[in-house]
């Protein structure tokens, strides 16, 4: 049962990061419920938590490369670009001089 649980838990985490107050509510509630051990509902909550980081990670990943393709499509320079230019342009001036 707890098995369950933890997969039906583990996908509804989704991209959410449980604070420290709502994980020990969470597993004060499965102790009580569930009657599971503490040692038990510690570590099911620390893969909610894993689960949960990694999944936030994921989302970060996603939204770089998002904005990432959003400013190529728009023809926005990236940073690295910027910098070779102003060495070019130094460069195109110390050789004007």
């Amino acid at each position: 049962m707890i098995e369950l649980l933890e997969k039906s838990i583990l996908t509804a985490v989704g991209a959410m990061t449980l604070t420290q107050k709502k994980a020990e509510e969470l597993l004060q509630e499965m102790r009580e419920k569930l009657n599971i051990s503490e040692e038990e509902g510690k570590a099911f909550l620390k893969k909610i938590q894993e689960a949960a980081a990694k999944n936030q990670e994921m989302l970060q990943e996603q939204a770089r490369e998002e904005v990432k393709k959003a400013c190529e499509r728009m023809g926005v320079v990236t940073a690295d670009e910027f910098d070779k230019l102003k060495k070019k342009v130094a460069l195109l001036e110390k050789k004007l001089k």
